[in-house]
Parts: structure tokens; C-alpha cells; sequence
């Protein structure tokens, strides 16, 4: 049987065309630090692909660079971002916005299915009093699409969410490590899912999607005057590659002929016929709606137990339930596959 693979789209290999790419460019000398001709060519094509000269991208090795970084330049030592209480900021990075932010702090709200529930959203806005010196107001509204649990926040809610931000003069920041499955969900463009609904600065992913290794924060609008001090920061933190050629190489070859998509909807449907088949399995019920390439279910121990011991790689959740990930390289076969022993071992 061969290794199914579950656990995360991060464990999936790169995609060909990466690794075409970067051997393509990896000939002769360019300009260090981004001034190379790939980085000045994912420029021109953010600018197409958001619809937008006013915009600023860096490249960046890992989501959470992407993200600390990002938040550092809006949230100071002296404020807090509000965020899910499960988003990945505050789960899975170390610390590392409070960290480059060199003491903010974040705030967390509830919400079904990993969005903020907009009430809790409203009453901690309804509640900054910066002239409060005891409590540690909000600068930023960290969003995340796909939400950790790969649900999409869709967006006319991002807009509601973002007005209500702004409002109180709150940045909003999203966490788009997966946004190319949010996107092919909501089937909408990266302007509409972004920019145009009041996002500020956006955290790109493309390593879960198929790259060896590559993040981009964007800024757009008035945030762009944030440029300078973003490389500042990189510079100061060691999140300025010195090939950066290589990194903006796999994002030009993601985003060729819309191959990022591609691939984002491929997870997304292997995820979808993953969920069909766990759910043939009696007492089996989705924790949330899939909505991209991750599926939250609640299987019995007894039965996670005998899958991890035939190899089936997935993780355990926060709730009980447990996650399965398709990636860009998730097989029908391996669907299949694994269809076909779940339902042995679950009769066994």
C-alpha cells in the first residue's frame, strides 16, 4: 500500500514547474536582494493579477515571516491584534507577532467554524478606549482565509468586517496561506477577495499550494507607504534573501496561466470526495462544512487508532475531531485507497 499522506498540503512535494523554474533561472549572475529581473516580473504580475498599480510585494521564505513581519508594521509594542482564537498566528507560530512586534499582544474572539463571530467582533471594537492606559487596544484585524478550519469567510463578510475596522481606525490583515482554495471556492477574484473588500495587507501562500518555499506579503492602497520599513524589517530580522531570484521565481511560475488555481482546485475537490467517503462511515460526522482542501471529522478513537497503524498519516484537533488535508499532489487513487481501507477497518 502506498503512503497515505494526510497530515498537511506542506508535505506535499513541489510541483514540477517549480523546480523547471528555479533551474531554469539558476544560470549566471542577477542583482541581489530583489533587485533581479524575476522579482522585478512578480511585480508586473501582482500588479495584473490584483488589479492595481498601488501595491508593494516582498518575498519571504515562510508564512509565519510573512505574518510576523507583516503585523510588526501595524500593531506597536503598546497594542494587540484581534484575531480567531484559533487562527494560525496564535496556534502555530511560536510567538513570532509578538515577537517582531516587540511586545503587542493578541486578542482573541470566538466563532463557529474558525471565522470571528461578528458580534464579538463588534463588541471588542465598541470597547477600544485608547486614552485607557490599563487595557492594550487594538491596531490590527488579523482575517484568515481559508480559516484554520478550511472554511471560507465570504466576501461581503470580509467588507463588513473590514468597515467595522476601519471605523476605528483598525488595519486589517489576511492570512492567506491557502487563498487560492478560498478562491476557488468563492469563485471570485484575488481583488475582490482582498483589496477591494478592504484588506490592507495580505500574507500570499503559495508553499501549501505546490511551491518549494515561497510567501509574499502585499501591501496595497495607502499601506504601501509602509514599503521602506518592511525591508527594514526584513533586513533586520534575516528575512532578506540574498537570492530572493529564487524565491520570486516559483511565485512567476505559480502564478503562470493560473496554475496556482489549478492546483488550489484539484486539493479542493479530493477534499471533496474524501469527505463523501468518510461520511459513509456510520457515526462519522463533519466537525464543519468543507469548503476547500481540508476535512475536520469526528471519527472514534478506536478507528483513527487502526489508520495511524496502517500508515494513514492525519493529525488529532483542537475539538476531538481529526484533520485530513488534500494537497496538489493527492491522488484519486489515494482517495480511493484509502476509501477502501476505511471502510475494512471500520467493519473489522
Amino acid at each position: 500500500m502506498a503512503i497515505l499522506d494526510f497530515s498537511s498540503d506542506t508535505s506535499a512535494p513541489a510541483h514540477p514547474s517549480i523546480l523547471a523554474a528555479m533551474q531554469e533561472v539558476n544560470e549566471g549572475s542577477m542583482a541581489s536582494y530583489g533587485g533581479d529581473s524575476e522579482t522585478a516580473k512578480l511585480r508586473e504580475k501582482i500588479e495584473d493579477i490584483f488589479e492595481t498599480k498601488d501595491v508593494f510585494v516582498w518575498p519571504t521564505y515562510s508564512g509565519t515571516s510573512a505574518n510576523a513581519l507583516a503585523l510588526s508594521l501595524f500593531c506597536p509594542p503598546t497594542g494587540s491584534i484581534l484575531c480567531h482564537e484559533e487562527a494560525h498566528i496564535q496556534h502555530d507560530e511560536r510567538g513570532a507577532p509578538e515577537f517582531f512586534t516587540g511586545g503587542g499582544k493578541l486578542s482573541l474572539l470566538s466563532g463557529k467554524d474558525g471565522q470571528i463571530d461578528e458580534s464579538d467582533l463588534g463588541t471588542a471594537i465598541e470597547r477600544i478606549d485608547r486614552s485607557f492606559v490599563h487595557e492594550t487596544p487594538p491596531h490590527v484585524l488579523s482575517l484568515t482565509n481559508l480559516t484554520e478550519r478550511g472554511t471560507v469567510y465570504e466576501i461581503d463578510k470580509i467588507a463588513r468586517y473590514s468597515n467595522l475596522a476601519k471605523e476605528s481606525g483598525l488595519t486589517v490583515h489576511l492570512d492567506g496561506a491557502r487563498l487560492s482554495n478560498a478562491l476557488m471556492t468563492l469563485g471570485v477574484t484575488p481583488a475582490a477577495a482582498t483589496w477591494k473588500s478592504g484588506v490592507d495587507v495580505l500574507t500570499l501562500g503559495f508553499t501549501k499550494s505546490g511551491a518549494l518555499g515561497c510567501e509574499l506579503i502585499i501591501l496595497f492602497g495607502g499601506s504601501c507607504t509602509k514599503g521602506t520599513e518592511l525591508m527594514t524589517r526584513a533586513k533586520r530580522s534575516g528575512h532578506m534573501p540574498a537570492k530572493m531570484r529564487f524565491l520570486s521565481t516559483q511565485a512567476n511560475a505559480m502564478l503562470n496561466d493560473g496554475l496556482w488555481l489549478n492546483l488550489a482546485n484539484h486539493a479542493n475537490e479530493m477534499a471533496r470526495l474524501l469527505s463523501v467517503e468518510i461520511c459513509k462511515i456510520s457515526n462519522v460526522a463533519l466537525a464543519n462544512p468543507v469548503h476547500g482542501n481540508e476535512v475536520f471529522a469526528f471519527i472514534s478513537d478506536d478507528l483513527a487508532k487502526r489508520l495511524w497503524k496502517h500508515g494513514v498519516k492525519f493529525y488529532r484537533w483542537l475539538d476531538g475531531s481529526y484533520r485530513f488535508v488534500c494537497s496538489w499532489s493527492t491522488s484519486l487513487d489515494s482517495v480511493t485507497e484509502f476509501s477502501d481501507l476505511l471502510n475494512k477497518l471500520s467493519y473489522d
